[in-house]
C-alpha cells in the first residue's frame, strides 16, 4: 500500500510544479506557527481556513455544475445557527454541534434544490439568492428562539487556545479540500463525479441524452457545497462564539464568489489561493489609518484589474505559466519541458 501511494506520489505530483507548489504551501501552514506564535495573525490564518472550505463549496457546486448559487450564505448560516442552536439548548459541546449543524445544512440543501432544478441561469441565481434573506427574516421574526438581530452569544470556543484551534480548523480544512478535489477531479480512475460535473456544466442537455441521471447529480452538488458550508459556518459561530443575522447576509455569499473568481473558478485550488491573497490583504489594511474604511472598495479595484488581465484567475494564470498539458494524453506536464513525460509527444 506505501509503496504504491509513494509510486503514485513520485509519478502524479513530483513531476507537476502546480502540486508541488500545493503540497509546499499547505506544508507551511502546519509549520506557520513554529515561525510566529502572535494570537491575531493565527486568528486571522484561521479564519481563512474556514473561508477556504467556504469559497471551494461554492466552487463545487456553482463552477463545476454550473449551478450559479448567488445565496451559498444560506448554509453557511444554518450550519452556523444550527450549530449555536444545539449547544443553548441541549447543551452540546462543538465536537458534536459542528457536525451536526453541517447535516442540517446538508438538508436544507437538498429541500431548496428541489424548486432550484426547474430553473437555469439568471432566474437560478436570483431565486437562490432570495434563501438567505427568507431565513435572515425567519431569525429576526423570532427573537425568543434566535436571538433576533443580536444573534446567539456565548458559544463555546472549539478548543482551549488559539494555536489548538489553528489546527484543528487547518486539517479541517485540509481534508476537506482533498475530498471536494477528488469529487470534482474529472481524471479520477475511481471517482466519476468529477467527470459528470464537467459534462453538465458543459451540456447539460447532451450529458442526460448519453444516459445521466443529471438531477441525482446536482442534487449531489447541492447537497456536497450545503455540508461543506455547513462546517465553515459551524467553525465560524464558535471562533466569534456568536452566531447573527450577518451571517446570511449577500456580502457573505458574494465574497465567496469574489474569492472564487479571483483565484480562478473551476480549479478547487483558485478559492484557495484568492482567500489567501484577499482576506489577508483586507485585515492587513483595516488597521491603516486613513485607509481602512476603503478597503473593501481596494478590494473590488484588485479583483476588476485581475479579471482584466488574467480572466481565468490567478491561480489558473501562474498554473498555464508553469505547466503545459500535453496535446496527446492530457497529461499536465511542467512547462520546460520539451516532450510529455508519458506519450513522448511533443509540447510545443
Amino acid at each position: 500500500m506505501l509503496k504504491r501511494l509513494f509510486k503514485d506520489f513520485r509519478w502524479s505530483v513530483i513531476p507537476v510544479p502546480g502540486r508541488v507548489l500545493g503540497i509546499v504551501f499547505f506544508f507551511s501552514l502546519f509549520i506557520f506557527p513554529l515561525i510566529t506564535a502572535d494570537r491575531y495573525t493565527l486568528l486571522v490564518l484561521a479564519f481563512a481556513n474556514i473561508y477556504v472550505i467556504f469559497a471551494v463549496s461554492w466552487d463545487l457546486l456553482s463552477g463545476y455544475t454550473g449551478q450559479v448559487n448567488f445565496g451559498h450564505a444560506l448554509f453557511f448560516g444554518v450550519g452556523a445557527y444550527g450549530s449555536a442552536l444545539l449547544y443553548k439548548y441541549l447543551g452540546w459541546p462543538p465536537g458534536v454541534t459542528i457536525p451536526l449543524g453541517a447535516l442540517i445544512a446538508t438538508g436544507i440543501g437538498l429541500i431548496t434544490c428541489l424548486p432550484a432544478l426547474r430553473l437555469r441561469g439568471p432566474y437560478l441565481s436570483l431565486l437562490t439568492m432570495s434563501f438567505p434573506l427568507i431565513l435572515m427574516g425567519i431569525v429576526n421574526s423570532i427573537p425568543s428562539v434566535t436571538g433576533g438581530s443580536y444573534g446567539i452569544y456565548g458559544l463555546p470556543r472549539i478548543a482551549g487556545s488559539r494555536l489548538a484551534e489553528y489546527y484543528i480548523i487547518l486539517i479541517v480544512m485540509t481534508l476537506s479540500v482533498l475530498i471536494m478535489w477528488k469529487l470534482t477531479d474529472a481524471g479520477s480512475k475511481y471517482v466519476r463525479t468529477g467527470l459528470i460535473f464537467h459534462a453538465i456544466r458543459e451540456d447539460e442537455i447532451a450529458a442526460r441524452a448519453t444516459g445521466i441521471n443529471t438531477i441525482r447529480y446536482k442534487i449531489l452538488a447541492f447537497a456536497i457545497g450545503g455540508l461543506f458550508a455547513g462546517i465553515a459556518g459551524g467553525f465560524y459561530a464558535h471562533i466569534l462564539t456568536v452566531a447573527s443575522p450577518a451571517i446570511l447576509s449577500l456580502t457573505m455569499s458574494f465574497q465567496a464568489i469574489l474569492w472564487a473568481i479571483f483565484g480562478g473558478i473551476v480549479s478547487i485550488y483558485g478559492p484557495v489561493v484568492g482567500v489567501y491573497i484577499l482576506y489577508p490583504l483586507v485585515e492587513s489594511l483595516a488597521g491603516v489609518r486613513g485607509i481602512g474604511e476603503y478597503r473593501f472598495l481596494i478590494m473590488a479595484v484588485l479583483v476588476i484589474v485581475i479579471l482584466l488581465f488574467m480572466p481565468e484567475g490567478v491561480a489558473v494564470w501562474i498554473r498555464n505559466k508553469i505547466e503545459r498539458e500535453c496535446p496527446r494524453c492530457k497529461l499536465p506536464n511542467a512547462a520546460w519541458r520539451k516532450e510529455c513525460r508519458a506519450c513522448s509527444a511533443s509540447l510545443h
